[in-house]
C-alpha cells in the first residue's frame, strides 16, 4: 500500500535498524517505562500495527515543547513510525496511566526547531543514527535532514 505524505512532507525510506543488543536494551527500558519508571524521559508507546492490527509497543523519548508533546523517530521511517502514520492514534504512558492521543505528522518545514530541541536533550543517546545531525548542526543541515526523520505532534483524540 502506498502511503501519502502529509502536505509539505515527504516520506523517507531511511531506516537505521537497531542491532540485537539495542533491541534487547530497548525491551528492558520499555518494560521499565510500562511500570512507570522513566529513564531520561523515556515513555512507553503503544500503537496498532498497520498489517496485523495487533498492539505494538516501543520505548520513545517524549519531547515536550511549550506544553505540546512530540514523538521523534531518530532512526528514520521505523516500523513504529509507519504504524503511527497509519493509525493516527497512539497510547502513551505506563499501564495504569496510559493516555490515548491523536498523532499527526509534522510538516518538514516545522521540524528543524523540534529536531534541535530533541538533540539538545537526547543526542548522547541517539548520536549514531540521527541522519548525521548534532545539536550544533546548522539550520540548513536541520532542514536537509528533516525529511528523513518522522516527527508527530500529539493531541486529544
Amino acid at each position: 500500500m502506498f502511503e501519502t505524505p502529509p502536505r509539505g512532507s515527504t516520506i523517507s525510506t531511511r531506516y537505521e535498524e537497531p542491532n540485537r543488543v539495542a533491541r534487547a536494551g530497548s525491551a528492558v527500558i520499555r518494560w521499565l517505562a510500562d511500570l512507570g519508571i522513566s529513564i531520561a524521559g523515556t515513555r512507553s508507546l503503544h500503537v496498532r500495527g498497520r498489517k496485523t492490527g495487533k498492539q505494538r509497543a516501543v520505548v520513545i523519548n517524549l519531547l515536550t515543547v511549550d506544553g505540546v508533546d512530540y514523538l521523534v523517530s531518530p532512526r528514520g521511517n521505523t516500523q513504529w513510525a509507519r504504524n503511527v502514520r497509519a493509525a493516527g492514534v497512539v497510547d502513551v504512558g505506563p499501564r495504569w496511566r496510559r493516555r490515548s492521543l491523536a498523532a499527526t505528522e509534522v510538516d518538514d518545514a516545522a521540524k528543524p526547531d523540534l529536531l534541535k530541541r530533541y538533540l539538545d536533550r537526547w543526542y548522547w543517546q541517539v548520536k549514531g543514527y540521527v541522519a548525521g545531525l548534532t545539536p550544533d548542526s546548522r539550520a540548513d543541515e536541520f532542514r536537509a535532514g528533516a525529511p528523513s526523520i518522522p516527527v508527530f505532534v500529539l493531541g486529544p483524540r
